[in-house]
């Protein structure tokens, strides 16, 4: 077993700016049966300093003909069959860290896949839409040109062919730097969707605290708002700093291709959808948050009213019968 922080290989540190890399652990072989054939798969483990976890499963057949892609793709498609190395990996990775993150839960069923197929040279007998969509279909036009408009090349030796679900990356070399970017993006678009979850789950809790309230009495009912508002003030704070942390997770700065992959990979991902999500859930956060202000503040108002008026009452039967005598 092998921890180390996760570096790029090629790029030149000013080229790109990692607020803290990730923890890479490489793990031992994992074996899995798919479709009646055996494999050995290398694992490696990326753990994110704001909680995400990505776990990398490998197969190296660097001998086989360009030609079996297509059939290898179409055998793992949507990762079938590897539900248990991914658990197998999981736990190896909680054994790893069990000293420092004790019990911490790990959400194993809140997960998404992204599959990387590399290449070292393009072959016209592998069809990159079958791998990508992992069918095998007479596709027709309009599905082939927006798979493959998503495509970017520096040289004409290599190409990143990107989709929603995976991406084939051909090159000479294995391109480790093309497929730490891409791994990024991955783990954004995952945190965001997680943290969207979140928030819906938030609001709904919201709604039913404020529903609830409103058959308690007013004294009750004001001190039930405020609670609700300290929630809301909380979870902004919470989700906003991590969102921040995301979103900054890594930013490239002059290497132009590098930097086209990885913001191509975001938005094939959706990011921009998700990030639109999780910025407009925050806004009800806010709003919900002014209104039950207002509403503490006029019952604040309205209790002070009522003081003010039981006190000049007291007054009043207290002195008036003394002046009236």
């Amino acid at each position: 077993m092998q921890i180390a922080r996760t570096c790029f290989v090629r790029v030149q540190p000013s080229s790109l700016s990692i607020g803290e890399a990730p923890l890479r652990i490489c793990l031992p072989p994992i074996p899995a049966r798919v479709g009646g054939a055996g494999y050995s798969f290398s694992a490696e483990a990326r753990l994110y300093n704001f909680g995400a976890l990505s776990i990398c499963l490998i197969i190296d057949e660097s001998d086989a003909p360009p030609s079996q892609l297509s059939s290898e793709a179409l055998r793992f498609a949507g990762q079938a069959g590897l539900d248990d190395s991914f658990t197998a990996a999981l736990a190896q990775v909680r054994a790893i860290l069990s000293p420092v993150a004790g019990e911490r839960e790990i959400d194993p069923g809140f997960n998404d896949e992204y599959t990387l197929y590399l290449i070292d040279r393009a072959d016209p007998r592998i069809d990159p839409v079958v791998v990508l969509l992992g069918e095998d279909g007479m596709f027709s036009p309009e599905i082939r040109d927006d798979i493959l408009k998503n495509t970017l090349s520096y040289e004409k030796t290599d190409a990143a062919i990107l989709s929603f679900s995976g991406a084939i990356l051909i090159s000479p070399d294995i391109p480790h730097d093309l497929i730490e970017l891409i791994g990024f993006a991955a783990v954004q678009v995952l945190e965001l969707r997680f943290y969207d979850r979140e928030l819906s789950r938030q609001l709904e809790k919201m709604y039913e605290d404020i529903e609830s309230a409103e058959n308690l009495s007013w004294f009750a009912r004001f001190r039930q708002y405020r609670a609700i508002m300290r929630v809301l003030m909380q979870t902004q704070a919470e989700i906003s700093e991590v969102i921040e942390k995301v979103n900054n997770l890594i930013k490239t700065t002059d290497d132009a291709y590098y930097a086209r992959v990885y913001e191509m990979a975001l938005k094939v991902m959706k990011s921009p959808e998700w990030t639109g999500s999780v910025d407009r859930r925050i806004r009800v956060i806010r709003e919900n948050y002014r209104m039950l202000s207002d509403e503490v503040n006029v019952q604040h108002s309205n209790f002070l009213t009522w003081v003010i008026i039981i006190l000049i009452a007291v007054a009043v039967a207290i002195f008036l019968p003394g002046a009236l005598a």
